[in-house]
């Protein structure tokens, strides 16, 4: 069976755990971790669907799944995404909402025994969810924020994509990899001759992303391909490994 016949569909985000299945892979742990994919709803050229921040959460949220024994929850599908506001079918949700959401659901699995939060964003624009991180932690509570830049990095370097993190802003190489190898039916034609490169974007904030882009692209998709999008998962799943031993520690902080 090829992998195109056992990849899951678009359908298939939603884990199909029962309780069961939670307190078994919980039995033999210290601590329990859970992985909550974050993603958006806002445009990615005419190529990617509006869902790829939601998808790429998923995927990679699968792929540390797999490795390691987390509690995979639901995604959060909608989140901040208002410098897409200038394109049709954009959604988005603001930061005190964000917020909120995401501390009423560690105050939720801190009640069913899993006391330990890791966010998987598939979205830049997520800007919140490092101040969630941080004011979790200052708490005393265990939470963490995945992947890092320099997770991206490694798995970027790994992967073989040759466009930076600063130019693969926006539905560029790395979306479109991981994409063409976890849902290829969603891609449409036109990522191969769609590369726009914009690196000075110091007015983002301002201007949004139609400030920069007409066709809402930021990178070279064009060199997309199947085989890094399955080299960046494999790497981001083995960087996750200091992730859950840091929020499984019986140390509340790490030093280098």
């Amino acid at each position: 069976m090829s992998d195109s016949q056992t990849r899951p569909a678009a359908h298939s985000l939603v884990p199909a755990d029962t309780t069961e299945d939670v307190r078994e892979r919980g039995a033999g742990l210290s601590r329990q971790v859970a992985v909550l994919p974050v993603g958006s709803f806002e445009q990615h050229g005419p190529f990617l669907p509006l869902a790829t921040d939601t998808l790429v959460a998923c995927a990679i949220a699968r792929e540390i799944a797999a490795v390691h024994p987390v509690h995979l929850l639901p995604p959060v599908t909608i989140a901040c995404s208002h410098e897409h506001a200038a394109w049709p079918g954009t959604v988005s949700i603001s930061s005190v909402t964000l917020h909120a959401v995401i501390r009423d659901i560690a105050a939720s699995l801190r009640r069913s025994g899993v006391d330990a939060l890791v966010l998987v964003n598939g979205h830049g624009g997520n800007y919140v969810l490092g101040n969630v991180v941080q004011e979790s932690s200052a708490r005393g509570e265990r939470m963490a924020l995945f992947p890092a830049p320099e997770d991206w990095e490694t798995a970027r370097e790994r992967a073989g994509v040759e466009t930076s993190l600063l130019t693969d802003m926006h539905a560029g190489e790395i979306e479109t990899s991981i994409l063409l190898h976890t849902h290829p039916e969603l891609i449409r034609p036109g990522y191969e001759t769609s590369d726009f490169v914009a690196d000075d974007r110091r007015h983002l904030l301002t201007l949004g992303m139609s400030g920069y882009t007409d066709s809402g692209v930021i990178g070279r998709p064009s060199l997309g391909s199947v085989e890094k999008g399955k080299r960046l998962l494999a790497s981001l799943a083995d960087s996750f490994g200091a992730y859950v031993s840091l929020l499984t520690s019986a140390e509340d902080s790490v030093r280098d």
